[in-house]
């Protein structure tokens, strides 16, 4: 199973994805969720610090992903609400592959 969570405090500044959508070697519908969320993920991640200019820290290796955007702009927080928005919908479709987690640090006003 891939868990995703999505950061946030005031405003959604990154994710984290980790496990593998497949049950077994033979699993073809794990793989192409597998598939699915890491372009997605990537697209997300280069959009934010190739197109749109943000920094950000990013940790990859074998089923993980870590990406925090350092001080989120506006369009950067668009891209990783669309992205949200886009793996929770094939949550939906594949809830024995993939589930989403949000985490919200404490706010003080």
């Amino acid at each position: 199973m891939t868990s995703v969570k999505f950061l946030a405090d005031e405003k959604l500044y990154g994710f984290e994805i980790s496990g593998h959508s497949t049950v077994s070697c033979d699993d073809e519908v794990g793989k192409t969720v597998c598939a699915a969320v890491s372009s997605a993920a990537y697209m997300a991640a280069n959009t934010i610090t190739e197109i749109i200019g943000d920094k950000a820290e990013a940790k990859v290796s074998d089923g993980e992903m870590l990406f925090k955007v350092l001080n989120p702009s506006d369009a950067s927080v668009k891209v990783l609400s669309g992205l949200r928005l886009h793996l929770t919908e094939l949550s939906m479709q594949y809830s024995n592959n993939i589930k989403i987690l949000e985490v919200q640090k404490n706010v003080k006003d």
